[in-house]
């Protein structure tokens, strides 16, 4: 990238960036899939969006570093509290998300689903 890593853009936008997967690049990389961000007025720096499978890894990795251990090592009551996270984090929409997200915890589908249900069970009440 050609952006100086010190330019306050690029400075305020890393973390959120680095949440994300994304990954910055020169504005003149970008293709139309990209975000190029202006800074008074000129192309400063350029966002590439990761796929949204891409994303579901860089989240289930982010919250294994959170919890300190593999997710699949987490009592229920804490794989409970990662698939509410992820269902607020629109996980479940992206194609093989439960399944996905079922192989990190080290459950089946069919208990990733009776999470989701226990917890919309419970909001209906």
């Amino acid at each position: 990238m050609t952006a100086p890593a010190d330019h306050p853009l690029v400075t305020a936008v890393k973390p959120l960036v680095d949440a994300m997967g994304a990954e910055l690049l020169d504005p003149g990389q970008a293709t139309s899939e990209d975000v190029v961000l202006a800074w008074e007025g000129a192309d400063v720096v350029a966002v590439r969006l990761p796929q949204l499978s891409e994303s579901l890894d860089h989240i289930l990795t982010a919250m294994e570093r959170r919890y300190g251990m593999p997710l699949a090592e987490l009592d229920r009551k804490a794989k409970q509290g990662v698939v509410r996270t992820l269902e607020a984090r629109g996980a479940f929409a992206v194609r093989h998300g439960v399944e996905t997200v079922a192989g990190a915890l080290g459950v089946s589908r069919f208990t990733v689903y009776n999470y989701l249900n226990r917890d919309s069970a419970a909001r209906s009440e």
